[in-house]
C-alpha cells in the first residue's frame, strides 16, 4: 500500500482478528501508528508483533468500547503513546442472532452496547483532538443486515443503522473542523460468520463463495478514507466485497401524492397506496439482493 497516512495515527477497535486485523495491518503499511484495540491481550499484541516485525509502530489496547470511561481510554491511549490522533475506525462488533420474537434483552443490549454505543463513545473520545487541530477521519462499520435486512439479526440490524445515522450526524457537526466520517459495509469471512452453517450442499456451496471474501480487502479504503486524499469524501455510504466496491444509496422521496382537502383513512387505501405501491419496495435481504458471485 502506498503511505497515504504516513505520519497519522490511527484507533482501530476490534483489531485483534478479522476484518479488524486486515485494517490495522493496512494503516500501518501505509505509515500510520496503530492503537490496535481488542479485548483478548494475546490477539492484540499478536497485531502489534506483527506489525512491529514488518517496521511499523503499534501499540495494543483492551479496554471495552461499551463504556464512556474506557472508551476514552482507548483514545487517550494513542494521544499517550503517539501524540495525537487523526483516525477512527469502529470496526469492534458481537453477534447474538435470535429470532426477534424469541431474542431476550440481554441479547438486545450486549450487541447495542458493542455496536452502537461503542461507536458513539469511540467517536466521541476522539472529537475534541479532532476539533482542536481541524482534522480527522472516521470509518464506522456497517452492515447489509441494516441497510438491505436479514433473518434473525434485528438486534445487530438495528445497531448498524444507528451508526449510518450516526455517522452522518458526525458529518454535518463537524465538517466545519475538516472532520469527516463515512461508513463501510464489509462482505468477509471472518470468525463472526464461520458460524454460519454448511450441511448441505447449497450451504457448502454458499459457504465457498463467502470464503473468497478476504478480511484483508476491506483495508485499502479505510486507509484512502483516513488519507488526506479522501479530504472531500464524506457522510458517504461504501461497501467492499472482495475486489469489488460499492456505493449505497441513501434514503430519500421516491413518490409524492397530494390531496387538496386533506387525506382520509378511505383515501388514502382507495388513492394514496394504488399510486405508490409500484415503488414499494420488497421483503427481501441481503443475499437476495446482492445475489451475484464474488468478483
Amino acid at each position: 500500500m502506498s503511505e497515504s497516512v504516513k505520519g497519522k495515527v490511527a484507533v482501530v477497535t476490534g483489531a485483534g482478528g478479522g476484518i479488524g486485523k486486515g485494517i490495522a495491518l493496512g494503516l500501518a503499511a501505509s505509515g500510520a501508528s496503530v492503537v490496535v484495540n481488542d479485548i483478548s491481550a494475546e490477539h492484540a499484541q499478536k497485531v502489534v508483533d506483527e506489525i512491529k516485525a514488518a517496521g511499523g509502530q503499534a501499540v495494543a489496547n483492551i479496554d471495552s468500547v461499551a463504556t464512556r470511561v474506557s472508551a476514552n481510554n482507548i483514545v487517550q491511549n494513542a494521544v499517550d503513546t503517539f501524540g495525537k490522533i487523526d483516525i477512527i475506525v469502529n470496526n469492534a462488533g458481537n453477534l447474538r442472532d435470535r429470532l426477534f420474537h424469541k431474542m431476550n434483552e440481554e441479547e438486545w443490549t450486549q450487541v447495542l452496547d458493542v455496536h452502537l454505543n461503542g461507536s458513539f463513545y469511540v467517536s466521541r473520545a476522539a472529537a475534541p483532538f479532532f476539533r482542536e487541530q481541524e482534522s480527522g477521519a472516521y470509518v464506522h462499520m456497517t452492515s447489509t443486515s441494516g441497510l438491505i435486512g436479514n433473518f434473525g439479526q434485528s438486534n445487530y440490524s438495528a445497531a448498524k443503522m444507528g451508526i449510518v445515522g450516526l455517522s452522518k450526524s458526525i458529518a454535518l457537526d463537524m465538517s466545519r473542523f475538516n472532520v469527516r466520517s463515512n461508513c463501510i459495509a464489509p462482505f468477509a469471512w471472518t470468525s463472526m460468520t464461520s458460524s454460519i452453517p454448511a450441511e448441505t450442499p447449497e450451504e457448502k456451496a454458499r459457504v465457498l463463495k463467502l470464503q473468497k471474501m478476504e478480511a484483508g480487502k476491506i483495508a485499502p479504503l479505510v486507509v484512502y478514507l483516513g488519507s488526506d486524499a479522501a479530504a472531500a469524501v464524506t457522510a458517504q455510504i461504501f461497501s467492499v466485497r472482495a475486489n469489488e466496491i460499492m456505493l449505497f444509496s441513501q434514503p430519500r422521496p421516491v413518490r409524492s401524492v397530494h390531496m387538496s382537502d386533506g387525506w382520509t383513512p378511505e383515501s388514502i387505501a382507495e388513492i394514496a397506496i394504488p399510486a405508490m405501491q409500484n415503488s414499494f419496495f420488497k421483503l427481501e435481504r441481503s443475499p437476495e439482493v446482492i445475489g451475484w458471485d464474488p468478483i
